[in-house]
């Protein structure tokens, strides 16, 4: 606040909020989809499973160079961009009969489109619009892309269920389209596009001024950040992270509790409270990391996620206080790990390339994503249950936790050399 005027950091950050929210709802649309597109075509768990990994490694692939675009051309049109493709994808989805379309609308045009608008932006807004506070700012809009995914889903599987799957995507073009004013009016590219320092800061800085391909700059940094032992353990638990949360519980949770006597309007609702309880954690986790060491955190949010996974196959359709425990600890570690993650990176890295670093670790983390949902749905087919698969990725979040032991002092770590920015004359 400057006097009583609220800072247009948070404008831009509820603004981002709504944008990462909607983005996220978008994406994991094709999760209560899965019932009803087997019924009407005839498609297998596994086939439709492939278009939701599709969809989760182009959502990833696309972070790092996201990020870079960012930086080049600006965070709002980016955002404009992708919500405009994201509603002609959905809308066009509406006439789909065969799998191929599938693959193609939600798998790459969508996971494309949602990839712009995913943790790396995020990690830019919290970066550039925020000095105090800026753990809490990362959590906020972590918990957005998060919780987006899963409290869109009862409504969507409510329509899907009443009026069909072709409503529920006519739904989600709506929303995307009604973001794009929202973004052109609310959000800005930097502080200095209003006049003010970031928030928590001392005095204007003109932004940087990107030159170059952002395609060659995003390979270079990947190329720079490769090079240390801190990048591989941040892409390596954050594989982890995906593949113990969207991959598996996000894309599989609802067949799995079907397969237990569960209507997909109630599974959805658990993914739903899942998404409540994960906008309390991650904006906690943002607070702590303001104030702990952010790899003691990592190895508490993966321990804890781990043994949750352990827990869910033995309550599954069987005790309603056991379900009730494991989505109330299960949402409050949902995405715990970012804000952790991104205060690594920065510290790192820098904050010149924290966000198109950070891009890469999070292609990490879809890419683990999409593994688990591609094999959660093979597990299925041919084990006729999720048991195996519920238990396999508890043993991976395990891994995660014993892996952020490596991650001590990483605060004090080297950081990669960057290369200098021209700027703007005032």
């Amino acid at each position: 606040m400057t006097g009583r005027r609220l800072h247009p950091a948070w404008t831009v950050l509820a603004a981002s909020f709504v944008v990462l929210l909607v983005a996220a709802g978008i994406r994991a649309t094709p999760t209560v989809m899965i019932e009803p597109l087997g019924e009407e075509f005839g498609w297998g768990v596994d086939q439709i499973s492939l278009a939701i990994g599709i969809n989760l490694v182009l959502f990833g692939a696309m972070a790092p160079f996201s990020a870079a675009l960012m930086d080049r051309f600006g965070v709002r049109r980016v955002a404009v961009v992708a919500l405009a493709a994201m509603a002609a994808g959905s809308a066009a989805t509406i006439a789909m009969t065969s799998l191929w379309q599938l693959d193609l609308l939600w798998g790459v045009v969508i996971g494309a489109a949602t990839g712009c608008l995913s943790s790396p932006l995020a990690a830019i807004v919290a970066t550039r619009w925020f000095v105090a506070r800026r753990g809490l700012a990362t959590g906020f809009l972590s918990a957005a892309y998060a919780s987006g995914q899963l409290v869109f889903l009862p409504s969507l599987a409510f329509t899907t269920r009443e009026a069909g799957w072709q409503w529920a995507a006519a739904l989600v073009a709506v929303a995307a389209a009604v973001c794009i004013p929202v973004t052109l009016l609310l959000i800005r590219d930097h502080p200095a596009d209003r006049g003010v320092p970031p928030f928590g800061g001392t005095r204007v800085e003109p932004p940087p001024v990107v030159p170059g391909n952002p395609f060659a700059r995003t390979v270079l940094a990947l190329r720079d950040a490769a090079a240390t032992r801190i990048f591989w353990l941040l892409a390596g638990t954050f594989f982890i992270c995906g593949a113990t949360t969207v991959g598996i519980i996000g894309t599989h949770l609802i067949p799995a509790a079907h397969d237990h006597g569960i209507g997909e309007v109630q599974a959805a609702s658990l993914l739903a409270v899942i998404g409540v309880f994960d906008l309390i954690g991650v904006t906690t986790s943002g607070w702590l990391t303001d104030r702990w060491d952010p790899a003691r955190l990592l190895f508490c949010f993966y321990a804890l996620r781990g043994l949750s996974l352990f827990f869910l196959p033995l309550v599954l359709g069987e005790t309603a206080l056991g379900m009730a425990a494991f989505v109330v600890v299960f949402g409050l570690d949902w995405v715990a790990t970012v804000p952790p993650t991104i205060a690594i990176t920065v510290s790192a890295f820098g904050r010149e390339r924290a966000g198109v670093v950070f891009g890469w670790i999070f292609a990490a983390h879809q890419l683990g994503a999409a593994a688990s949902a591609w094999a959660g749905g093979l597990v299925r087919a041919s084990a006729d249950t999720y048991v195996p698969a519920f238990l396999g990725t508890g043993l991976l979040g395990v891994a995660a936790a014993a892996m952020t032991l490596g991650m001590g002092g990483a605060r004090r770590g080297p950081r990669i050399a960057t290369p200098p920015a021209t700027t703007t004359v005032t």
